[in-house]
């Protein structure tokens, strides 16, 4: 089994909630370290480039809007296979199909199809993708010399 680093966005609507502190716990619980954070808030633009790779797709707009409508906090997270770890403890995308037991089935259940982009959390989606997410949030002073 191989370490890895995933990033970890705790979204606005999490802190919203005031769940910030659960989700942390249930991460670290899942045997994942947190390893870098910070507490930050991004511009539409940044949003927009962050999430380019959904540009074009019907939930792009709204996301982008969304994810800079409040502070987010940024992590990484270290551990044996985080990505895929990180990705099963969040649950499915829409909380309306996540199960009871992740981040999403238990936090997430007043989403409707009309604010589904307010899902608590993002995680990375490979190793490599993880790679350059973490460089959009950290510079290389603010990485463990592990991750970068």
């Amino acid at each position: 089994m191989a370490v890895e680093y995933t990033l970890s966005i705790i979204k606005p609507d999490a802190l919203e909630k005031r769940c910030v502190g659960a989700i942390m716990s249930r991460i670290e619980n899942a045997g994942l370290k947190i390893v870098a954070t910070k507490m930050t808030s991004i511009s539409l633009e940044e949003a927009c480039n962050f999430y380019e790779v959904h540009r074009g797709k019907p939930f792009y707009n709204a996301l982008c809007t969304f994810m800079a409508s409040g502070p987010i906090i940024a992590m990484v997270l270290e551990g044996e296979n985080a990505v895929s770890k990180y990705r099963a403890l969040m649950g499915e995308t829409n909380p309306l199909k996540a199960s009871s037991g992740t981040i999403r089935g238990d936090f997430g259940k007043d989403v409707t199809e009309a604010n589904r982009e307010r899902n608590l959390v993002h995680g990375s989606d490979a190793v490599e993708t993880a790679r350059s997410e973490i460089a959009f949030f950290f510079s290389t002073l603010e990485r463990l010399s592990v991750v970068q």
